[in-house]
């Protein structure tokens, strides 16, 4: 699956949330706000319902939260950029600048381990990080991730 047919460019940003509550909450509200039939609280309780389960955070100052819905019959994603890193409980124990959360169908789950997996190998890469690291603003960002 291209990344562009589930990340909008209204759903990637640069922010400074100050926490991992602070940062889920964003990314509900970023959620909400492009898809109205969706509820701000409904998308954090499917993220923090995960995070429960042990934390998203993968290490190298990324982090990708997830989450399941039954209201949606498609994925959607989110891709932030924090301004300064956060602690989110990665487990190197560092914390956390990049994140890419994604919300799937509760019916969907198996067909999008491909769409996490793919963008956790994404962003292994060095270079990459290293360009989205250096961007300055949201358009740069989304072009950067969708490359």
């Amino acid at each position: 699956m291209e990344l562009c047919t589930i990340l909008q460019p209204e759903c990637t940003t640069c922010a400074t949330p100050g926490s991992k509550k602070k940062v889920l909450e964003l990314i509900s509200n970023l959620v909400a706000a492009q898809y109205p039939t969706l509820s701000s609280q409904e998308v954090f309780e499917s993220l923090l319902a995960r995070e429960k389960m042990g934390s998203t955070g993968i290490g190298n100052g990324i982090a990708i939260p997830h989450g399941r819905l039954t209201t949606i019959d498609h994925p959607i994603a989110i891709f932030i950029k924090c301004e300064e890193a956060i602690a989110f409980d990665a487990i190197d124990k560092q914390p956390v600048d990049l994140l890419f959360a994604l919300l799937v169908p509760a019916d969907q789950c198996q067909q999008h381990l491909g769409t996490l997996s793919s963008m956790a190998q994404k962003l292994s890469d060095k270079q990459i990080l290293k360009q989205l690291r250096k961007t300055h603003d949201a358009t740069e960002l989304y072009q950067v991730i969708t490359a």
